[in-house]
């Protein structure tokens, strides 16, 4: 395993019955780095964190994460790893204290860990406060608090945003981006196209397979899409008139403008000129944005589930 990286595995595949969830995945991510994992609900995102955490086996492939053999050194991975489920378990009815001197017990920490805990995640001024009444902010930062209690060097992160508000949202990834730059490796899935492009690298796996990866510019460029904005005041009627149409593989209203999105640029220029004049619009084109390439890819991959 290459020293820079903190993840490393390859051809990991697991089935469960004759269905198999994650499909001959091949991941890296470098020590220091916020990777992103995307896809749609089924992909195996979350099976594949629990690969690479050491809780499940997998029937083929092999890794290292933080240097240990996922195969055999499951134990000692999940001591290093942080890892927030996408519903985090805490006692609602013991106080945040509480709940964290629970956690503290299971890894044989002292009082002064919980102390210094609550204090690093803002949490001392409510430690008596009952889990059963926060907020999904503070609750959010209490399953964080319950995650880096023991000092991980990685962290995985199953939708850990799920249902949390904007500005806690965005408190909680500027809380992460301080601790990577300390050296802490981030591990983050996502439904939200704003989070992964605060990710320093995205993965995108459908279906079981991964299908790409890279900085969110290279994703965009490698799918090669091209992307027309209509504005005007017909754009139900140009909708309507561009579905299935040559070149259009996407028509999406955003507020007032209409975004046409197609892999073939020529025919989908064609195209969209056409509906733009018989709808009297004003077409131009336009970036194309990392949700195009997601619902793009989404819409290419083959159910391995079906």
């Amino acid at each position: 395993m290459a020293e820079e990286n903190a993840i490393e595995v390859s051809g990991l595949t697991k089935r469960f019955g004759d269905k198999t969830v994650v499909d001959h995945v091949s991941l890296e991510v470098k020590r220091g780095e916020i990777a992103g994992f995307l896809g749609p609900n089924g992909s195996g995102k979350t099976t594949t964190i629990r690969l690479m955490c050491g809780l499940l086996t997998p029937d083929e492939g092999e890794g290292r994460v933080l240097g240990h053999d996922i195969l055999h050194e499951g134990p000692t991975i999940k001591r290093e790893v942080g890892y927030m489920t996408q519903r985090f378990s805490f006692y609602e009815d013991l106080t945040i204290e509480e709940n964290l001197s629970f956690v503290a017990g299971v890894y044989q920490l002292g009082r002064q860990a919980v102390r210094d805990t609550l204090a690093d995640l803002g949490l001392t001024s409510r430690r008596t406060q009952l889990a059963g009444s926060l907020s999904g902010g503070w609750k959010q930062r209490l399953a964080l608090a319950a995650c880096i209690m023991h000092r991980p060097q990685l962290l995985m992160l199953d939708e850990p945003t799920a249902g949390v508000d904007p500005k806690a949202r965005r408190e909680f990834w500027d809380e992460i981006h301080e601790r990577a730059a300390d050296g802490l490796t981030v591990l983050v899935s996502t439904h939200y196209m704003d989070e992964a492009e605060r990710c320093h690298r995205i993965n995108y796996i459908a279906y079981g397979k991964l299908i790409t990866r890279g900085t969110v510019p290279e994703v965009v460029r490698d799918a090669g899409l091209s992307t027309f904005v209509l504005k005007g005041p017909r754009l139900s009627e140009a909708q309507r008139l561009l579905k299935g149409k040559p070149g259009v593989d996407q028509v999406a209203p955003y507020g007032t403008d209409l975004h046409v999105i197609g892999r073939n640029r020529v025919e989908l220029e064609r195209s969209v000129t056409e509906a733009a004049s018989a709808t009297q619009s004003d077409a131009k084109p336009a970036e194309t944005s990392l949700e195009d390439v997601f619902i793009q890819l989404m819409g290419e991959a083959q159910d391995n589930m079906a």
